[in-house]
């Protein structure tokens, strides 16, 4: 299938998740909810949305004879810092101390501007190709590597703004906001428009870390992203802490808690106090299917029982927004990854059992992190935005979630882009191969 060039054309016969489709009712739906529609394209804005196999004949039409479309990916957790690193810094046990220990090295020997430079270039060639428009990242920022980190984003941020909107979240551990330099890092990330954010793991101290990271974000007005309960524990509660100390302190703009694995090993009268509490924040929950059934429940020799992801259908049932992200890629923390939304909405659809219904769980990785990163015209499809949208060749989610829609159709302003991918030979020199 080829899209034109024109100006003007239609797209016909489009199936369309309805929960995308920001339009009064088209009537009748397929059972999974998707929407035969019609999409007026015209200088590269979606100008019209009607009814599907309409009589419109002003211009060219491509019939899509049912193939689905998405609007282009939402990609709310990732870490391009570490990328691609895997093959000079393995992780061969595959536990998460073990991962800290080799990424920690490997920013030791080899994080120069030019390394992080190309690898995050690398990460973002994958993204735009498999059809991504907005991209967060944490970035790891103890001492003179975050200076060095954060400017490396920073020239990629101004280089890519046309084609991948990004934000950065520092990453620390919660005390070293106690520290000097954790002021000045407040004030590199207020500097740069960045997001504020940490690792809270349980401490006697958390909630004296938590009140001063909530003080620093409220003086430099910035939202807070928080990595939360990335264990098994069912004693760590972090989430339930943040969640107190954004009531405790009154704060007003947005936070994101990532991971929240133990809130699925934790007793239910627990998970439900937590979510009502999380609910009363305003806290929007973003959970990373791959690296969390990855990392959780790894023993060496032993068959895991635990998918690792957080309680997606309890969180979802309180009115709390959730979605989906990719987190880590090819690093010690997950040893695969290709920065493809598909694939992250494939494998949290098998992981986390998004299926039967699946309702509206597409927003998952569209609408819904485009609302928590505050991009409210971005995710979904709608009359007057930009046609920056995904066609696939399946017409039903049973196709769309079986093969890897390699042949997908990734417009641009309503144009067709190059989604080639970089060849990881590109690497080769920084991994030594």
């Amino acid at each position: 299938m080829i899209i034109p060039e024109n100006e003007h054309y239609w797209l016909k016969n489009a199936h369309i998740p309805r929960s995308l489709v920001e339009k009064t009712s088209f009537g009748s739906a397929t059972q999974e909810d998707l929407c035969l529609v019609d999409l007026e394209i015209k200088q590269g804005i979606v100008n019209k949305i009607i009814q599907g196999n309409s009589n419109q004949r002003d211009s060219i039409s491509i019939d899509l004879q049912k193939k689905i479309i998405f609007p282009c990916f939402i990609d709310l957790h990732t870490h391009l810092d570490k990328s691609h690193i895997w093959q000079r810094s393995p992780n061969p046990t595959g536990t998460f101390d073990d991962a800290l220990l080799t990424a920690r090295k490997d920013a030791e020997a080899s994080w120069t501007a030019e390394d992080l430079y190309r690898r995050m270039e690398f990460s973002l060639k994958c993204s735009y190709a498999h059809g991504t428009r907005a991209l967060r990242t944490h970035i790891d920022s103890y001492g003179e590597q975050a200076f060095i980190s954060l400017d490396v984003f920073k020239t990629l941020q101004e280089k890519w703004k046309d084609l991948i909107i990004l934000q950065a979240v520092c990453l620390v551990t919660l005390d070293y906001f106690q520290t000097p330099d954790g002021i000045k890092l407040a004030d590199k990330i207020a500097e740069i428009g960045g997001i504020l954010g940490g690792v809270a793991f349980p401490h006697p101290d958390l909630e004296k870390q938590l009140d001063t990271v909530f003080q620093l974000a409220k003086e430099r007005n910035l939202k807070l992203d928080f990595h939360t309960d990335e264990t098994n524990d069912p004693e760590s509660r972090c989430l339930e802490q943040i969640a107190k100390a954004a009531i405790r302190n009154q704060f007003s703009e947005q936070i994101i808690c990532g991971h929240c694995c133990s809130l699925s090993v934790q007793k239910p009268e627990i998970v439900n106090q937590t979510l009502d509490l999380v609910k009363q924040a305003g806290i929007g929950i973003v959970s990373l299917p791959m690296c969390n059934l990855y990392l959780q429940d790894r023993i060496p020799n032993k068959t895991p029982y635990w998918r690792g992801v957080t309680k997606a259908h309890e969180i979802k049932q309180k009115g709390i927004p959730i979605a989906f992200a990719s987190d880590n890629c090819r690093d010690p923390f997950y040893g695969f990854g290709d920065h493809d939304g598909l694939e992250v909405f494939t494998q949290a659809v098998r992981i986390a059992h998004l299926d039967t219904p699946y309702q509206d769980w597409c927003s998952s990785v569209t609408k819904t992190p485009a609302d928590l990163m505050e991009l409210p015209n971005f995710g979904r499809i709608r009359e007057g935005l930009t046609a920056d949208l995904i066609i696939f060749k399946a017409r039903y989610y049973s196709e769309l979630l079986s093969r890897p829609q390699s042949d997908r159709i990734v417009l641009r302003q309503g144009k067709s882009i190059d989604t080639s991918l970089p060849d990881y030979s590109e690497l080769d020199d920084l991994l030594k191969l």
